[in-house]
């Protein structure tokens, strides 16, 4: 049953995305997007990704929904450009079942050819939500995926399914620390401890790190602190429609192709 209306609010165009800023941590400067998913239903209004993700990952609807997510920010991507405004790389979210389908590279070239995009500004975020069934598919799939010139990141790390074997055996660019371990990087806590050692980890390994729900300017500096390279959070900008961005990009660092 959710399958089936999944289905229809994708061909009614019922879903969408918003699109949250990414910025430098030392300059607060936008370096990217993340796309979020939103469900405008006629019935029960705006529904939003953590109760629509983990019922879609039961069935075949988490594959048609990825597809869905790709296609949708590269056309978005397409559209900003006619329009004159300068491109940061936006991040679509996957699920780790979308790598046993043996399709996600085909599905991001179809859609980086059909929009005429350079592959750098579309970026793939990781959820640790379950187990990968095979690892070594995956690491082709997402290897594949960075030789073209997409970026990969590994999302809401220190929260997920596998965590550290993840970061052993994945090809990645990017470490997305969770917000939970963000909401003590202003003092000298815990969380403060394992984000420091954290990004001595992933600068090890030659990944850069973004802090999720940045909420203070104290965070923020928090995260500066730690050597997180980029923030997000609702501290410096709250996921916006895609017409509401256009302000936000034109404050962009580095135009991209």
């Amino acid at each position: 049953m959710f399958y089936s209306r999944l289905a229809q609010a994708m061909d009614r165009g019922d879903l969408c995305f918003y699109y949250q800023g990414k910025f430098g941590t030392a300059d607060a400067r936008l370096a990217g997007l993340e796309a979020l998913l939103r469900w405008r239903d006629p019935l029960h209004g705006m529904i939003f990704p953590q109760d629509i993700i983990g019922h879609a990952e039961q069935s075949a609807a988490i594959i048609e929904l990825g597809k869905w997510g790709i296609d949708s920010a590269c056309r978005q991507l397409a559209r900003w450009r006619h329009e004159g405004l300068p491109l940061v790389p936006v991040a679509v979210n996957i699920s780790v079942w979308q790598l046993s389908g043996g399709d996600l590279y085909d599905t991001v070239q179809h859609c980086l050819s059909r929009y005429a995009l350079s592959p750098t500004l579309l970026e793939i975020e990781l959820t640790e939500s379950g187990e990968i069934v095979d690892m070594a598919q995956a690491c082709d799939t997402l290897q594949r995926l960075r030789v073209l010139g997409v970026r990969v990141a590994l999302d809401d790390y220190g929260t997920g399914y596998a965590g550290l074997m993840h970061l052993k055996m994945l090809p990645l660019d990017t470490l997305k620390m969770d917000r939970c371990f963000i909401d003590g990087v202003d003092g000298n806590g815990r969380d403060a401890l394992i984000v420091a050692s954290s990004v001595a980890l992933a600068c090890a390994l030659g990944l850069e790190v973004v802090a999720e729900g940045v909420e203070t300017a104290a965070q923020l500096a928090g995260a500066h602190r730690l050597g997180c390279h980029q923030t997000q959070g609702y501290y410096l900008h709250r996921p916006a429609p895609a017409a509401a961005i256009a302000p936000l990009l034109g404050s962009a660092r580095t135009p991209a192709a």
